[in-house]
Order: C-alpha cells, then sequence, then structure tokens
C-alpha cells in the first residue's frame, strides 16, 4: 500500500494555517459587533473656549466676533538694519596666506569671519577696523572691511 505523499508535519503546518485564519476572522467579527459604530458623528472632537477637547458642541451665543484683519499670519520680517549697519571691532586672528581671519565686535565681543576678498585694504592682526555683516550657509560673516 502506498503511504500519502503529505507527511505529518505539512498536515500539522496546513492545521495551524487555517485555525490562525479562523481565529482572525473571528477576532474581526467580535470588533465589528463591540464597536460603536455611528460613523462620522462620533468620531468628531471639537476645542472649548479654553482649548480642551470635548465632544458636545460649542454653544454659538458665546462666539466672539474676530477681525480678520487683525491675524498676523507667518513671522513677521526682520529689520533689515541689523545686517547691513556699520559695526567696529579689533581683527583678533588673520593669516594672510590662508586668506582668511576673524574679527572681534568691540561691542558684544563677539567673534565673525572675513575672508581676504571681503578686505577693501589690508589688515593685520590688532588693527581696528569698520565691518558690516552678511549672514552665508556656515554662518555671519564680516564683508566690507576697512581700516579706522
Amino acid at each position: 500500500m502506498a503511504s500519502s505523499q503529505e507527511t505529518f508535519n505539512k498536515r500539522d503546518k496546513e492545521k495551524k494555517r487555517l485555525k490562525k485564519r479562523l481565529d482572525k476572522q473571528q477576532k474581526q467579527v467580535e470588533r465589528k459587533a463591540n464597536s460603536q459604530g455611528g460613523g462620522f458623528e462620533n468620531m468628531i472632537a471639537y476645542v472649548d473656549e479654553h482649548g480642551r477637547i470635548t465632544d458636545t458642541p460649542p454653544n454659538p451665543a458665546n462666539r466672539k466676533k474676530v477681525d480678520a484683519a487683525s491675524i498676523e499670519i507667518g513671522v513677521p520680517k526682520r529689520e533689515a538694519q541689523e545686517a547691513m549697519s556699520k559695526r567696529k571691532g579689533r581683527v583678533d586672528f588673520f593669516n594672510f596666506s590662508k586668506g582668511f581671519g576673524f574679527i572681534k565686535e568691540l561691542d558684544t565681543q563677539e567673534k565673525y569671519f572675513v575672508h581676504v576678498n571681503s578686505l577693501t585694504e589690508e589688515i593685520k592682526e590688532g588693527d581696528i577696523v569698520s565691518f558690516e555683516i552678511e549672514r552665508s550657509f556656515k554662518g555671519m560673516n564680516a564683508v566690507r572691511v576697512k581700516k579706522e
């Protein structure tokens, strides 16, 4: 008598897969039976005047009139004066062979990078200079640097 092509292991795996599929279907049926339902109305949430989320709609009598022109969208623009104002500083470090250095502002003691292309005349360490700053992709740079 010829034995079945299926081994015990294959039958066992098939039974497990079938049981898993039936369990999944049963859980799905239970979830549908226990769900609140109601559709869209049960999903709506409202925000009250204190910023709390509630399930009751707001009272129209408590509504306040807001002037749409008074609402500011975005961040107000900064004044261009900050970036273009003349500043004074002392050359903290400058290497002419490498073509860069740093200027320390006298008022704020903040250091700014300066490149040789931004100079209007030759400078050396310790010189008092006037300069403007510009934002680059790496930070603030001193530009239009002149000796005082």
